[in-house]
């Protein structure tokens, strides 16, 4: 065997396969008939990588011990026993694969895909159109990418602005993406732009027209996607190349010729998959680029710039959704037409929700059309809407990565998605107290205290770690109207984190006004049927707060093709209410996350200034109301 043979044997015999493993196996034992090395005259490189190969494969190391190839086998014994140095290097890879293995369990989803040559390195990443604020469906493809390069391989993870759409994108939403992804702690290791390489890919598609693989086509929208349906060949499809390269000059020029043009690639008519039916590549547009200005009057598709960008800047493994599923051969043939280096595909489904759209184009339509208050409204999918709901980072990340890279496509509840958020949020969130300020009602306590005190309690009664809070008391007291509406003449009910009372005197109906309660702190508050939170209106100011919940923005769990989407938005899915907060909130900043006591959680997204302005958002917690 020659040398380059001899250092492509590592790769060639770590393949699970038995079949592909065979004959190199087979070729090496040949090989080894008059040697003791396998290049040489002592341990080189070449035994030290070939033995720790057969030794780490199963497969491999299964057959060699049938003793069916005797001379590999001798080798293989010698190695082992005189060498115990090389010990060490199976002993560190058995290590490494098994803190692979732990991390996997601890993600809580299968990533064991068998990734093809990760031997050689591992480089992913993670390609948005800076089109719009990025959503969690984009987030499981970063997290996804940036799980497998850092965690399980200690690759590289590449962040590349797939910027060739002049129309929709905005220097806003490229800084979003950088902000949101630093914000969950997604770090690439090099950052780059698709408009980086509009020279380059300007090349290509030359070549490809000069090869024959490529054509200009003036065919009208609508003519060419029936063409394409009905596997009718474009009228165009036979022109010259000479015509061909003078129209996609004139597409370059911007010229009135090119503007009705686009370059299409000369695939297929009629392939089963529609995908393969000869897809545009290039289309002018005129519209200045936010990096490159107006160098530019034609683009290349993102079909066409993903796998050539993926090749040269040497993407190992390209990650992407089941959407794509019929895209990859088309993403193959540029590569093999091109003559490239060849990239990794793996597929895995993207995360769907119930009552919830994930497409761009229309959740762009529902902030332009003020139906939502901006792209991190609470109600949207974004990373920034989640995030204003009160969504955890730990949590979030926590979630995402439990979904793993299956390929079975669900759409999901919410309920688990906030369920995850309160286990994270609830054994830390500092306890407060607030009553409605609608219909309130004012109740006297006939044997409370003479004069108005507070006294030190727990914000969080099973960790005091939280903190110390300051609980007013007195004989004047304030209770939210859907509680006492309840109460009986006479019944003895607990005033949380007091004791218990009992109802004298009842005031009003519908609403109620007022209540006279005797203090009866001797009584068992485990008896109790109704315990009920209150305020006293002393000896500290109440501070109002605008508190809003929100609900789904859409009235259907799932949306169909068919369905006008429009149609099912949700008129009712922000409401808010006024109520009067414990004075211990005029301490909290903005993003904490409290629970009023019996209403549930809350996240800051104005604290008060001088007593007011305070607003808060409700926190799902996976529980049907």
């Amino acid at each position: 065997m020659k040398t380059p043979e001899l250092a492509a044997l590592p790769t060639a015999l770590a393949a699970p396969d038995f079949k592909a493993i065979e004959p190199h196996l087979i070729a090496l034992d040949k090989h080894l008939i008059l040697r003791t090395f396998v290049d040489g005259y002592t341990l080189g490189e070449a035994d030290s990588k070939i033995w720790v190969t057969i030794r780490s494969n199963k497969v491999a190391n299964a057959f060699l011990k049938r003793g069916a190839l005797p001379n590999l086998g001798r080798w293989f014994t010698y190695i082992e026993t005189t060498h115990p140095e090389i010990q060490e290097e199976i002993k560190a890879k058995d290590e490494a694969e098994r803190a692979r293995k732990a991390g996997l369990s601890k993600a809580g989803a299968s990533y064991n895909l068998a990734l093809q040559d990760v031997e050689k390195g591992v480089v992913t990443r993670f390609p948005p159109e800076p089109s719009g604020y990025l959503h969690i469906g984009h987030l499981k493809a970063c997290m996804l990418n940036d799980y497998f390069a850092h965690e399980l391989y200690k690759g590289t993870l590449l962040l590349r602005f797939d910027d060739t759409n002049p129309s929709k994108e905005k220097q806003e939403y490229e800084d979003s993406i950088i902000e949101d992804l630093k914000l969950v702690g997604i770090k690439p290791d090099k950052t780059s732009y698709t408009s980086d390489y509009l020279e380059e890919l300007y090349q290509y598609c030359i070549r490809m027209i000069k090869e024959g693989h490529a054509y200009a086509d003036d065919t009208d929208q609508e003519t060419m996607r029936d063409e394409r349906m009905k596997g009718i060949a474009s009228k165009n499809r036979d022109k010259s190349v000479e015509e061909n390269l003078a129209i996609f000059e004139e597409m370059k020029a911007g010229s009135e010729i090119g503007q009705k043009n686009a370059i299409r690639a000369k695939m297929s008519v009629d392939n089963p998959n529609k995908a393969m039916r000869d897809p545009v590549i290039y289309r002018c547009n005129l519209l200045p680029h936010h990096r490159t200005g107006e160098s530019w009057k034609m683009y290349p598709t993102y079909d066409f710039a993903c796998p050539i960008v993926d090749s040269l800047e040497g993407v190992t493994h390209a990650l992407r959704t089941t959407e794509y599923t019929d895209r990859n051969p088309q993403y193959q043939w540029f590569l093999d037409t091109l003559k490239l280096r060849q990239v990794h595909v793996w597929d895995f489904a993207r995360m769907n929700f119930i009552r919830t759209v994930l497409s761009k184009r229309k959740l762009t339509k529902l902030v332009d059309a003020g139906i939502v208050w901006g792209w991190d409204d609470p109600r949207m999918p974004t990373i920034r809407g989640v995030r204003r709901h009160g969504m955890t980072l730990g949590a979030l990340r926590d979630f995402i990565l439990k979904q793993g890279p299956s390929r079975n496509i669900v759409t999901m509840d919410w309920t688990n998605f906030w369920a995850s958020n309160k286990k994270e949020i609830d054994p830390i969130a500092p306890r407060h107290t607030a009553v409605d300020t609608k219909d309130t009602v004012k109740a006297t306590i006939t044997n409370g205290p003479s004069e108005a005190y507070t006294e030190d309690k727990p914000k969080h009664a099973k960790n005091p770690a939280v903190g110390i809070k300051k609980v007013g008391y007195s004989k004047h007291l304030i209770l939210d109207q859907e509680d006492v509406k309840l109460f009986k003449q006479d019944e003895e009910i607990t005033l949380m984190n007091w004791g218990n009372a009992i109802v004298r005197k009842i005031s009003g109906s519908s609403p109620i006004t007022e209540i006279e309660l005797e203090l009866h702190l001797e009584g068992d508050v485990k008896k109790t049927e109704k315990k009920v939170t209150w305020l006293s209106t002393g000896p500290a100011e109440l501070i109002p707060a605008e508190v809003w919940e929100f609900d789904h923005l859409f009235t259907k769990d799932k949306l169909e093709e068919e369905d006008n989407w429009e149609d099912f938005i949700n008129k009712d899915s922000a409401s808010k209410t006024v109520q009067l907060c414990d004075a211990n909130v005029a301490d909290l900043k903005e993003d904490d996350i409290i629970q009023l006591e019996r209403k549930g959680y809350f996240r800051v997204d104005k604290p008060s200034k001088d007593g007011k302005g305070l607003v808060l958002f409700g926190i799902p917690t996976g529980r049907t109301k």
